[in-house]
């Protein structure tokens, strides 16, 4: 199983103050110096934190694959288009809402709109993903469009108040996880994952990779980020039993 960190956090903390640090790109290299399979950054319509030249510098520097998030816009696309990441996901995006609340839409309205999306990120060489909840039904609209992957996002499990609750959740995602990869997608997932609630997910078998990042910039605060990043990898090894 891969984990990708998300650096946007890093680039938050930079935002609040307007100056050059902390530096997402140099974040990137030591999460890539404790063992990240490879780095996430979302590029909002608004800019709130991760900014174009970010981008540009990290697919410069980054040895590890580049995942790029962004909503389906002209411009993102265009962005995406030329600067060619290793992998672009699609995510649905709120300029009110604090952090992605929920997957994609994935309806016949909509479908017009991702494929084209996909077919051209697809033209460009781009590996590409949709983020979603683990909805069968999403899942079985999003085999019918040309995407390579689907994220699942966890919200509902990381915000599960019980056990119960918690262990649905897993099912849930348990079988969102199967029934992709019976229809040929990759499968991903991320969201709210912490140190304390990843290894559930994370033995999902069929479940390739993990974005994270809030967790891990967090812990990173206490005890720097390649030690964050090593304990984080720990646990998810563990979980696969290895």
């Amino acid at each position: 199983m891969r984990l990708y960190i998300n650096v946007d956090h890093i680039a938050t903390v930079r935002q609040a103050r307007g100056t050059d640090e902390p530096d997402p790109v140099r974040a990137a290299v030591l999460a890539e110096l404790g063992g990240a399979d490879g780095i996430t950054v979302h590029l909002r319509e608004d800019r709130r934190h991760i900014q174009d030249r970010d981008v540009e510098l990290l697919l410069a520097t980054a040895r590890t694959p580049v995942n790029l998030e962004f909503a389906v816009t002209e411009e993102m696309l265009d962005l995406a288009t030329s600067w060619l990441p290793y992998q672009a996901t699609l995510v649905p995006e709120k300029r009110q809402e604090i952090t992605t609340e929920g997957g994609l839409e994935v309806s016949n309205r909509s479908a017009v709109r991702l494929e084209a999306a996909l077919s051209r990120l697809e033209a460009a060489g781009v590996r590409t993903s949709l983020f979603i909840d683990p909805d069968v039904e999403t899942v079985r609209r999003c085999a019918d469009l040309p995407a390579t992957a689907v994220e699942f996002h966890t919200g509902e499990y990381s915000n599960a108040q019980d056990a119960d609750e918690r262990r649905r959740q897993v099912e849930r995602l348990r079988a969102a996880t199967g029934l992709a990869r019976e229809l040929g997608l990759a499968v991903h997932a991320g969201h709210g994952l912490t140190y304390e609630n990843v290894a559930p997910v994370a033995a999902i078998e069929g479940c390739e990779e993990l974005n994270i990042g809030h967790s891990v910039v967090s812990r990173a605060v206490l005890v720097g980020l390649e030690r964050a990043v090593r304990e984080m990898k720990g646990i998810m090894r563990r979980a696969r039993g290895a």
